[in-house]
């Protein structure tokens, strides 16, 4: 779906639905020296010299006001409107023996990515009430319960995919059977996890005991970056390396916000840039020739990461209004919102791009902003272009108008906001070419939807609130089971014995001078940013060519 080891295909039959994967991993790239010291340089002793532009980008720009980047304050009549279409899905699709939402329609199948997302959409029912405090609860323990109890793929975690009405684990045809994790499905997972127990402390324990029953040993590795699994011809299972830039970062969040040290994965080298439209685009730096994953650069990663975390540095517990304390995803995130911006004044194409399901084949596509070496590359799972099915996607248009108060972001809300049926949630999205709507609704699109409105509400969805004493802390303390399962140990603390006063200076990867959209702010855990709004472009428009009608042409002699 959005990342590299496990491709979710939607096939439709007659009739029927069928969610088909496609295993395209790769082995790990070959790590520095974990040993090597890393540090930042002496950052305040640096001056820095702000040259965004004095005035927001239009008079109706509101992006520093109020304590979050984007738009603020309760939502218009017409939006919670919105709000209560967006959550019928979650009603229609609900399985009442399991407590889990079918991903997709009524394909009755789901994944850890697609469960948060209904994670994501129950949280911003309850806050936004449109339920009460009373049927939360029942959905909320039902589903902990289901989750506490699957069976994990061999042993260690829970398998790509598993049967909503049974809590199965089942393989691509929905069939009884295993196919490997996702550990950026679980990186996702684990995010909404934390949400849930800060936000309820009284559920924390319940949530606790999920994750408690998983293995981490090869999840993780000593150098802190992410492993999944895929499966051999004869069943061999292979634990490789996933993720590319901003996919990669926002699954590492969610292990980081456990306790676990994922500095690799959260880096974001290897990097490069193209150049679109003027605007220096990062993408993964790691060929796919070699690697066999493509390196797709999409919107979903970079709004998932403003909308639940703020753009913020793992369990940064500070509320600093208009601050992102992990200043290189705040000033990546502006350059994908402002490519497509220019995109749509140079091109007149409305332009909000994620990965997204299609209606007939090829089901499934990853409608980039750049992959392959191309702009603008919608490519289907199997690497085929498939410029037909390029969209506007509608949880990619709601996030966008969020967390960027522009009059584009006013143009995308409309594209999409009555794209919906009353009793079944929003469509995909709305396809490039005029071939109308996508006819498919989707757990996923319909919880970022409802995310994106409750971030207008509320600011960033994650709150650290919850102080009391964990029992992902405390559990298996006096034996050796959290050394066997590897996880974080946060009672034991490492006492420094090195002289750090004399560490060599190291530039960051993503150094003060390349942040071009937001200020740089040095602090000691990294640089932050701040100011963070797309300047204003100084693309001229396109201009038409002047031409002799054809009638003159014939007595014009050129010189």
């Amino acid at each position: 779906m959005r990342h590299e080891s496990i491709l979710r295909t939607l096939v439709l039959g007659v009739g029927t639905y069928f969610l088909a994967g496609v295993l395209n991993g790769a082995d790990a790239q070959e790590a520095p020296n974990p040993n090597a010291p890393i540090s930042l340089p002496a950052l305040s002793e640096l001056l820095i010299d702000n040259d965004l532009p004095s005035e927001p980008i239009s008079p109706t720009s509101d992006n520093l006001v109020g304590t979050h980047f984007g738009r603020h304050g309760p939502l218009t009549d017409r939006e919670m409107a919105m709000a209560e279409t967006a959550w019928q899905y979650f009603v229609k699709r609900f399985q009442p023996e399991t407590g889990l939402v079918n991903a997709v329609g009524s394909y009755p199948s789901t994944t850890l990515w697609d469960t948060a997302s209904y994670m994501s959409a129950l949280v911003a029912a309850r806050e936004l009430g449109i339920i009460d405090k009373r049927e939360f609860d029942r959905r909320a323990t039902l589903l902990i319960k289901t989750m506490r109890n699957l069976d994990l793929f061999r042993g260690e975690a829970p398998n790509k995919v598993y049967n909503t009405q049974t809590g199965e684990k089942v393989n691509y045809a929905n069939k009884p059977g295993e196919v490997g994790f996702s550990v950026l499905d679980i990186g996702r997972f684990m995010v909404w996890l934390k949400i849930i127990k800060e936000r309820y402390p009284y559920l924390a324990n319940a949530v606790d005991s999920v994750p408690l029953r998983w293995n981490f040993c090869k999840m993780v590795n000593e150098d802190g970056r992410l492993f999944g699994t895929i499966l051999g011809g004869n069943g061999e299972t292979r634990y490789v390396q996933e993720g590319r830039l901003g996919y990669e970062e926002y699954a590492a969040k969610g292990f980081a916000l456990w306790g676990f040290d994922v500095e690799k994965a959260l880096a974001p080298e290897p990097m490069a840039y193209t150049r679109i439209y003027g605007v220096d685009v990062p993408y993964d730096g790691r060929d796919p020739r070699i690697f066999h994953n493509q390196n797709y650069v999409l919107t979903e990663s970079y709004l998932l990461d403003g909308l639940e975390l703020g753009w913020n540095l793992p369990n940064d517990p500070r509320v600093r209004p208009g601050v992102a304390s992990h200043g290189w995803r705040a000033e990546f995130a502006q350059r994908i919102y402002l490519v497509q911006q220019y995109r749509f004044e140079q091109t007149g194409i409305m332009t909000a791009r994620s990965e997204h399901q299609v209606d007939g084949k090829p089901y499934f596509v990853y409608d980039s902003i750049f992959a392959d070496g191309y702009s603008w590359n919608t490519l289907d799972p199997s690497g085929v272009y498939q410029p037909d099915r390029a969209a506007v996607a509608a949880k990619a248009a709601i996030g966008m108008w969020a967390l960027w108060d522009t009059p584009y972001t006013d143009l995308l809300f409309e594209s999409v906001a009555d794209l919906s049926t009353a009793d079944s949630g929003f469509y995909e999205g709305v396809y490039e070419n005029g071939n109308g709507f996508i006819p498919l609704q989707t757990a996923n699109n319909n919880g970022i939807i409802l995310a994106g409105l409750l971030y207008k509400a509320q600011g960033p969805i994650l709150q650290l609130r919850n102080k009391n004493t964990q029992v992902w802390d405390m559990a298996y303390s006096e034996t050796d089971v959290r050394e066997l399962k590897c996880l974080p140990t946060p009672l034991i603390q490492e006492v420094a014995c090195c002289d750090c006063q004399n560490l060599p200076e190291i530039e960051p990867t993503v150094p003060l001078s390349e942040f071009k959209y937001c200020r740089p702010i040095p602090e000691e855990t990294g640089i932050a940013a701040t100011d963070c709004r797309p300047e204003e472009h100084n693309l001229p428009l396109p201009e038409p060519v002047i031409i002799l009608p054809q009638s003159c042409r014939a007595q014009v002699t050129f010189q």
